[in-house]
């Protein structure tokens, strides 16, 4: 079963409970209402884009047995992970929102050879938008997304919680629910599906 935080900003509901994606998740849950109990039966948990550290830091004990179980935690972008999630080192770095505006621009965001059924179906368009950091991956931890210097932008962790922890910087629901960035859009119309599959 895919669940998902529902911090409640209006991209977050859009994204969340809109037309396009909502009857993918079979459970919404307020951050501050998140208990052991409401994660039984999940087997995935999406933290969506942008919802705020200091929401989430205080629950890591319970995002932990879940993982411990056996679960999928997904961190999107611009949740700042490494405050709130152990292990997690994130470099941020200054946006760029024109570069696409550069003759012959290519952001450089690429997938990695390694497979995942997450990412099964997107291609390099759907990746790339613009960037907010890089991570440190754990020993171990499989690399997915890589920018154009081969820095993390995607990683999965199965080896340090038990369960599977995919870690990005990509910000796809903020943006989709504030309808730009098409290549966005593309993302979740193949990784939400992928993500309520596994």
């Amino acid at each position: 079963m895919l669940a998902t935080l529902q911090p409640g900003a209006s991209y977050q509901i859009e994204a969340l409970e809109g037309p396009r994606y909502g009857a993918l998740f079979k459970r919404r849950i307020r951050p501050e209402a998140l208990t052991a109990s409401a994660l039984e039966g999940v087997s995935v948990l999406f933290v969506p884009c942008r919802t705020h550290p200091q929401r989430l830091a205080k629950h890591w004990p319970i995002f932990a047995e879940f993982l411990r179980n056996g679960g999928t935690l997904v961190a999107m972008g611009e949740t700042f992970q490494n405050e709130w999630i152990p292990a997690v080192s994130f470099h941020p770095e200054e946006t760029n929102f024109w570069w696409w505006l550069e003759p012959g621009a290519d952001l450089g965001v690429e997938r990695t050879g390694v497979a995942h059924r997450a990412l099964d179906g997107i291609g390099k368009a759907d990746i790339t938008w613009h960037l907010h950091g890089w991570y440190d991956p754990p020993k171990g931890a499989a690399t997915l997304i890589v920018d154009r210097d081969g820095k993390t932008l995607m990683y999965e962790d199965r080896v340090s919680f038990g369960g599977s922890l995919i870690v990005t910087s990509l910000d796809p629901s903020y943006h989709h629910g504030s309808h730009f960035m098409p290549a966005t859009t593309r993302f979740l119309d193949k990784f939400l599906p992928n993500l309520a599959a596994l």
